[in-house]
């Protein structure tokens, strides 16, 4: 009966679990053994042991960090990633852990920000939704329009969320229908309790697709990412969890 090492929560041989080249770890993965070299060399990697005529030797401690780390990019990204296992294989868990929670915390924020256009969207493309003006309307009309002083829509403007045009004769600021629609957008998010900074990035979305409608339709496939990338969050965490143990494994025996 063999010895059972707690290497990734299995029970591995250890006349089976030695030693790896660059192109054993490339191949689970489709990558290339200079990749790996790479990553190595990156830091993802722990520097490999060496043969006595120089050739890399890798350990199963190696191919649980390939794992992790090519797990943690579609989690993260690649850049986050990198940062994370950098700070594992410096013994820096604290600030691996960081890292990690900053990228949970921007899913958050995008998932309120698609909530936010979700619900701007289905307001500005109600029927009851009264239509912008054809003429471009200067900010007293525009304010009055609202229910706001002029004032508020300067601030708005100031956090980057309305860019009026201006008359050419009196310099004045007015607001063509596009304006008006993203005025009446930022209206309806300040009362729903958002702050101008989520606004700004709402409205950004709103313009890039051109327009509430074709926003909208493309509001599931938005979704669908965040819910992609939150499974994928999940499946580094296992990964890096294995990861993790391993270490504490090897460097315990």
């Amino acid at each position: 009966m063999f010895t059972r090492l707690c290497l990734g929560g299995h029970a591995l041989n250890p006349q089976t679990a030695g030693h790896h080249r660059p192109a054993d770890l490339a191949r689970e993965h489709g990558i290339s053994p200079q990749t790996v070299r790479n990553y190595e060399r990156d830091g993802v990697l722990p520097p490999a042991e060496r043969t006595p005529s120089g050739y890399r030797r890798y350990t199963p401690v190696h191919a649980g960090a390939l794992r992790a780390f090519l797990a943690l990019v579609p989690a993260y990204g690649h850049a986050p990633a990198t940062a994370v296992m950098r700070a594992v294989a410096a013994g820096d868990l604290d600030t691996a852990l960081r890292t990690i929670d900053a990228g949970h915390a921007q899913l958050l924020r995008d998932r309120e920000t698609l909530d936010a256009v979700a619900a701007a969207a289905g307001a500005l493309t109600a029927p009851a939704r009264s239509t912008p003006p054809g003429r471009p309307l200067p900010i007293g009309a525009l304010a009055h329009r609202l229910g706001v002083k002029p004032a508020t829509l300067r601030k708005w403007e100031r956090a980057g969320i309305l860019a009026p045009a201006r008359d050419r004769v009196t310099r004045q600021r007015v607001y063509d229908a596009d304006d008006v629609r993203d005025a009446d957008l930022t209206h309806l998010l300040r009362r729903g309790g958002y702050l101008l900074a989520h606004i700004a990035t709402v409205v950004r979305q709103v313009r890039t697709a051109g327009g509430p409608e074709p926003l909208a339709a493309s509001l599931e496939a938005w979704r669908e990412r965040h819910v992609t990338r939150g499974r994928a969050m999940l499946a580094a965490a296992a990964r890096l969890d294995e990861h993790l143990r391993a270490l504490s494994c090897s460097a315990a025996g």
